[in-house]
C-alpha cells in the first residue's frame, strides 16, 4: 500500500514537471478550441473581413471570408523571443486573388497573412511589423516593402500561387532571425500577432482558414 502510493507521488511529480516545462517552452496565441474570438481585438481598414470559428474535419478553426473588404484580428501578448523564438502556425486558402501587382498600393491584398508587431508606442515610428502572406504572383521567398508603409511593414511571400490551394500547410519562423535579415536589428519582444485577409484595393473575395498558432522553443 505505501509501495503504491509513492510510486502514485512519483508518477504525478514527473506529471507536473512535463507540464511545467511545456508550459515554460509552448505558449499558445490561440487554437480556437474555445469556439470565439474573444481575446482578439478586431481592426477594420475598409469593410469588415468576416472572421467567424468553425469546424472542419472535428476541429475548431478560423474561417476568414473577404468581399472587398480589409479588417484584421490582432492578438496583444508580449512574448519573449530569447525563451520562444518561432512562431508556428498552419492555414490554407480557398482562392488566389488573380494579376494583381502586390508591390503595389492597389495590389496590396493577400487571401492570408500572419504577422509580428513591435508596438513603438507613442514614437510610432519604431513600430515594426513582418506581414507573412500567402501571395498570389510574388514567387515564394520574395520580400518587399509594404506600399502604405514602407519603413514600418516589411512582406514576405512564404506560399505562392505555385502552392495548391483548399490544402492545409504548416509553417515555422524563427521571429528573431527574420528581424534581423529584414530589419538589421537584434530584438527580444514582440508585442502582437495579427491574422488578415484582405481583398479591399483590388475589390476581390477571399476565403482562408488559420488554426494553432503558438510560440516555441525550437
Amino acid at each position: 500500500m505505501k509501495l503504491s502510493f509513492f510510486k502514485t507521488l512519483l508518477v504525478l511529480s514527473v506529471f507536473l514537471s512535463s507540464a511545467f516545462a511545456e508550459t515554460k517552452t509552448h505558449i499558445v496565441i490561440d487554437s480556437f478550441s474555445s469556439g470565439n474570438l474573444n481575446q482578439w481585438e478586431t481592426k477594420s481598414f475598409v469593410g469588415t473581413t468576416n472572421y467567424q470559428v468553425v469546424s472542419v474535419d472535428n476541429q475548431l478553426i478560423l474561417r476568414a471570408v473577404s468581399h472587398a473588404s480589409a479588417s484584421a484580428l490582432i492578438k496583444k501578448q508580449k512574448i519573449d523571443l530569447l525563451k520562444t523564438p518561432f512562431l508556428n502556425w498552419r492555414w490554407r486558402v480557398e482562392n488566389l486573388l488573380g494579376k494583381i501587382n502586390e508591390q503595389s498600393k492597389s495590389g496590396d491584398d493577400y487571401s492570408a497573412r500572419v504577422y509580428v508587431l513591435i508596438d513603438g508606442g507613442w514614437a510610432f515610428w519604431n513600430s515594426k511589423a513582418i506581414n507573412y502572406v500567402w501571395a498570389s504572383n510574388s514567387e515564394k521567398g520574395k520580400q518587399w516593402p509594404n506600399a502604405f508603409a514602407s519603413n514600418n511593414a516589411t512582406m514576405l511571400a512564404l506560399r505562392s500561387a505555385n502552392d495548391k490551394t483548399a490544402k492545409w500547410y504548416q509553417e515555422k519562423r524563427n521571429i528573431i532571425e527574420d528581424f534581423k535579415t529584414l530589419y538589421g536589428i537584434d530584438i527580444r519582444y514582440i508585442d502582437a500577432v495579427a491574422l488578415m485577409t484582405d481583398t479591399d484595393n483590388s475589390e476581390g473575395q477571399a476565403t482562408a482558414y488559420y488554426g494553432d498558432i503558438y510560440f516555441s522553443e525550437n
